[in-house]
């Protein structure tokens, strides 16, 4: 039986994949836009990918440190704190199972690797988008207290612009980076790897996740639909009032050039 470690750390909000292919100066196992995978022999291996994840396989706390600082040039707009999951992968003679921390399967070789990595890096994303969606939404309940109490809505016109642009990034981030209903190239024709990718999807409820954080983003979505008519309402009696006092003032003044 062997055991090996996986440990992903999300690190920064995207990460410089050409910087990092140049200073390693290594070939990599596979190469894109959005990963890059790396052999370092002995059940090691490293997966960068641009949404700021970081997967090592068999690499100890100090290498995997290490590593990450050495990397640190290469983070665009660096998190306060990492997020981190670890995982094993166990060899046994049998079939397929997932445990609580552990996947048993009966294979390992670095397209087994790469499939439970590229799912572990997904989870971790998962966890730093429900974050911030659960951060939004809490923002929002603020603002809804406040007009349930008081009667009016306590954002300028500026700052809703603001948390749109926020709520319409973070959509965006969430459409460029999860791929849970795009599955790997490499799964499409094996289909122990398809059961594994499968398997391990649900094993770490990625679907589950993705669908409430969609949910929590339709409600966050509905909110400033609301707070959006409220401000035109809220624009709108202010355009009426400034017509009033116009009218007003040609009153007078007409009233005024009569009399002298």
């Amino acid at each position: 039986m062997k055991q090996v470690k996986l440990s992903a750390l999300l690190v920064a909000n995207q990460l410089d994949l050409k910087g990092i292919k140049t200073f390693l100066e290594l070939k990599p196992i596979a190469d894109s836009s959005s990963e890059l995978f790396y052999s370092f022999g002995s059940d090691k291996y490293q997966y960068y990918f641009n949404y700021g994840v970081v997967v090592f396989s068999g690499h100890t706390d100090e290498e995997i440190k290490l590593a990450i600082e050495a990397i640190h040039s290469f983070y665009r707009n660096p998190l306060p704190y990492w997020l981190r999951d670890d995982h094993e992968i166990t060899v046994e003679n049998g079939d397929m199972k997932f445990e609580f921390n552990r996947v048993v399967v009966n294979r390992l070789d670095a397209k087994v690797y790469r499939i439970a990595m590229f799912n572990i890096a997904q989870s971790v994303a998962l966890d730093r988008y429900h974050e911030i969606t659960e951060n939004l939404l809490t923002e929002i309940r603020g603002f809804t207290n406040y007009l349930e109490t008081n009667g009016k809505l306590k954002i300028s016109r500026k700052n809703m612009l603001k948390f749109i642009g926020k709520s319409l990034n973070t959509q965006n981030d969430i459409a460029d980076n999860i791929y849970i209903f795009d599955a790997p190239e490499l799964v499409w024709d094996d289909e122990f790897l398809d059961k594994l990718h499968q398997g391990l999807m649900k094993h770490f409820d990625l679907r589950v996740r993705f669908s409430e954080i969609e949910y929590t983003m339709r409600i966050i979505e509905d909110n400033l639909s609301v707070f959006r008519e409220i401000s035109h309402q809220r624009e709108s009696n202010t355009l009426e009032w400034i017509i009033i006092l116009l009218i007003l003032v040609e009153v007078f003044d007409l009233f005024i050039s009569r009399i002298f």
